[in-house]
């Protein structure tokens, strides 16, 4: 028996998963059948890359999609923590030398470097978690100890 474990994301993070969930089962499922299909009839399947090929992509996108099943089936969407930092706030900071980012805390299933999304499990992410703007927090970045302020909560 598998333990079904609760996974917090955003509203918005939750979603964009059942978006593509549905994208990978209505879309990308009948498109990998029908190459199966087509390979099939090209006769010997021992030596039918394609076939192989095929079979192989079907087989990763069972697995991605179980894992979105589960995400999805087991997803609680964060609720809103005040003026605390928590999964879904976006929350400025400046480190000693003065200069400032913003992140936004994300489950790690929503992480995205690019946007500024960092996982509430990531050194930063964790270590920011319920502080509040005016805090100081002390974070292990690459084995250094940074200390960063907190300037907003949003």
């Amino acid at each position: 028996m598998t333990v079904d474990k609760t996974v917090m994301l955003t509203a918005d993070g939750k979603r964009e998963l059942e978006e593509k969930l549905h994208f990978l089962k209505r879309v990308k499922r009948p498109e990998i059948a029908d190459k199966i299909g087509r390979a099939a009839s090209d006769g010997d399947l021992s030596e039918n890359g394609a076939y192989h090929q095929a079979k192989e992509d079907q087989g990763r996108l069972e697995g991605q999609i179980a894992e979105l099943e589960y995400i999805v089936r087991n997803a609680e969407v964060a609720v809103d923590t005040g003026d605390k930092v928590g999964i879904g706030k976006h929350v400025t900071v400046r480190d000693e030398s003065g200069s400032e980012k913003t992140y936004r805390l994300v489950s790690s299933h929503e992480v995205d470097a690019t946007k500024g999304y960092i996982s509430d499990r990531s050194p930063i992410g964790g270590a920011l978690m319920g502080a509040r703007a005016g805090d100081n927090v002390k974070v292990d970045v690459r084995g250094r100890e940074k200390l960063f302020s907190i300037v907003s909560v949003q």
